[in-house]
């Protein structure tokens, strides 16, 4: 399992749908600055495949500057369970 944080430009509701469709855990939020944070986790090919849908793909209306990834680390067991949109 692996772990990620996440800051990237506004894409929300495809992100969360996007994590679903992958089977991974997770959260994401807008922020006041209109960027996107988060955190996802899940089998490495997995959260791989999600990094390269926020650097390369978003949702249909983004506008991808830049994707930002930090805290990558293997886990044991997934610490969040289901991927939801937080306000």
């Amino acid at each position: 399992m692996m772990m990620m944080m996440m800051m990237m430009s506004p894409v929300g509701q495809y992100t969360e749908e996007e994590g679903r469709s992958l089977g991974l855990s997770g959260w994401v939020k807008n922020t006041r600055q209109g960027s996107v944070i988060g955190q996802v986790q899940g089998p490495a090919d997995r959260v791989s495949e999600m990094k390269y849908w926020l650097e390369h793909v978003g949702s249909p209306s983004s506008r991808i500057d830049r994707a930002v990834f930090s805290n990558q680390k293997d886990i044991s067991k997934l610490e969040l369970h289901g991927f939801s949109t937080r306000y």
